[in-house]
């Protein structure tokens, strides 16, 4: 096994306490969940851009190495998975003791918040923002702070530290999700030194390769309090196969595993994320992609006078100027699955990202709608 996190998330999952945890921490809303409410229903033809997937799925060599392991399937092979958190690990420039694989960034994000909230401990997070949080923090009977974004769509670090002095964990999603806005670095270290002591930053960077934004690990490898989130599942197109990864001091890491202890990986997963980071070109070439579709995206809307909230990620943020549901139901009608809509941005609703002929479907349909 390569260190102790590793050890306790492959061999203590006998442990009463972990299953009963672990089982509580799995009663929670996730993204394809908030997805699958807002649109339960769709014809086999429609464009799909309300979940934030990647429609190009996994990359060739990813693909050839699920083809590859699948016969040997029916064994655990922990051991790949002890190699593939080497290898990310390296990736990251921190040591295999600081990483902890998971079937998706949701467990570490479920688990962080169940063992750093409480009570008598509150979980702060951005309005708009990624939910599966907040929802956990219910779960643990936590008080949940849900301060608004900037006028940028940045957090609002000086309002969270105001409105979370009992604060279990500040939660940071960079680029955030669902406005694909950015905030600064500086702001998040301003975050992590001004915080309370017995707190935690959780930053989620699953939409980070899709930016130009640098990475909160800097603060891990300085030793501070902090978890990093990583997935597979957006620019690396592995939504369906689950892989993800926390980053922190191994301290914190045995805390959280504590929820997770039963941690087997699909060794199908374990093999394309081993395979899409050995390849040099992937990331430079899939944010390409994605940033060509999305400008020309917005570049469209501009042109007919549609108003959106700009993005470096792959989902953006459209103000319909109706009661976004009923644009999510009439864009339905047209075939075209849109994004969910927040309280706090009613006349807003989500859309991801998709193929140059998606989004020409989306454009050809919002505009039906919109005359309609």
């Amino acid at each position: 096994m390569t260190g102790p996190a590793s050890s306790l998330s492959r061999r203590s999952f006998l442990q009463a306490s972990t299953l009963a945890s672990a089982a509580l921490a799995l009663d929670v809303v996730t993204e394809p969940m908030l997805a699958y409410a807002a649109a339960p229903s769709h014809p086999a033809d429609a464009v799909l851009i309300n979940a934030n997937e990647n429609p190009l799925g996994p990359c060739a060599a990813a693909r050839e190495a699920v083809a590859a392991i699948a016969p040997q399937s029916g064994r655990y092979l922990t051991e790949s998975a002890d190699a593939l958190e080497k290898q990310f690990a390296q990736s990251v420039g921190v040591s295999t003791e600081q990483v902890a694989i998971y079937a998706g960034s949701t467990p570490p994000l479920v688990f962080t918040v169940h063992e750093f909230c409480s009570p008598r401990a509150s979980y702060v997070a951005a309005d708009p923002g990624f939910e599966l949080g907040m929802f956990a923090a219910r779960r643990a009977d936590a008080r949940v702070v849900n301060v608004p974004l900037t006028k940028t769509y940045a957090h609002d670090v000086k309002a969270m530290l105001a409105a979370g002095s009992d604060a279990g964990v500040f939660y940071v999603c960079n680029p955030n999700n669902p406005t694909g806005t950015l905030t600064s670095l500086s702001d998040i270290e301003y975050l992590v030194e001004k915080k309370p002591k017995t707190s935690i930053v959780l930053v989620d960077e699953a939409y980070i390769h899709f930016s130009d934004a640098p990475s909160a690990v800097e603060f891990v490898k300085a030793g501070k309090d902090v978890i990093v989130l990583r997935t597979f599942s957006k620019l690396y197109g592995m939504a369906g196969l689950r892989c993800g990864f926390a980053i922190a001091r191994p301290d914190l890491l045995e805390r959280i595993h504590g929820y997770g202890g039963f941690n087997f990986m699909p060794v199908t997963a374990v093999a394309a994320a081993s395979a899409s980071l050995n390849d040099a070109t992937l990331i430079a070439q899939r944010k390409q992609t994605n940033a060509q579709v999305r400008a020309a995206t917005f570049e469209w809307l501009d042109r007919h006078g549609y108003s959106y909230i700009p993005s470096v990620s792959n989902c953006f943020m459209l103000d319909t100027k109706h009661e976004a549901k009923a644009v999510i139901a009439a864009m339905a009608k047209e075939k075209v699955v849109i994004g969910r809509v927040w309280p706090s941005m009613p006349s807003y609703t989500r859309i991801t990202v998709g193929t140059s002929d998606e989004m020409e479907r989306f454009q050809q349909a919002l505009q039906a709608v919109m005359k309609g």
